[in-house]
């Protein structure tokens, strides 16, 4: 039987991952290189995709959009898209792979898919910069980007025993 506050807890667990995201976001800022920093909100990032299964990608997006438009005032268009398809296959990969080492794999390879070669290619094409000038700060931004997610899937699969199962139907 369906439990009838499944969905409204959902959306209250995605408001608070926002929220914990941008909060996260600003709170370490350990500079790389240019404006390139890391983010923690990749940790909050990780726990919910591995709580909430794909859904967690609204989280990517709007936390990244919130968190730009208070920092900078500009619409992050192809860091918004690099979240939602990272949210995506790793929500889709931690609901459905049970084998951990196989999952953090899955979310190295999806930031890189999602910051390296989506954000790299939406930036290029929209601002008219040139590709080997963008990735290479765009790879360190994947390498920045890609700790605090696997750290947050770890964290999500040591604190929650069964963190897959939690809030999804089953």
């Amino acid at each position: 039987m369906k439990d009838k506050y499944f969905i409204p807890k959902r959306i209250a667990l995605l408001g608070i991952g926002i929220a914990l995201y941008v909060v996260l976001g600003f709170m370490v800022k350990i500079p790389l290189i240019a404006h390139i920093q890391t983010d923690l909100g990749y940790l909050v990032f990780g726990v919910m995709c591995a709580m909430v299964g794909w859904p967690a990608f609204i989280v990517g997006v709007l936390g990244a959009l919130i968190e730009s438009l208070i920092f900078s005032g500009w619409v992050p268009v192809g860091w918004m898209v690099g979240q939602a398809l990272i949210g995506i296959i790793c929500g889709l990969a931690f609901k459905h792979i049970k084998i951990k080492w196989v999952n953090i794999i899955i979310a190295i390879a999806a930031v890189f898919l999602g910051v390296a070669v989506c954000k790299t290619g939406i930036e290029c094409a929209l601002y008219d910069i040139p590709l080997l000038v963008k990735f290479p700060k765009n790879a360190i931004a994947f390498i920045a980007d890609a700790i605090p997610m696997v750290m947050g899937y770890v964290l999500a699969i040591t604190a929650l025993k069964k963190p897959i199962a939690l809030f999804n139907q089953e």
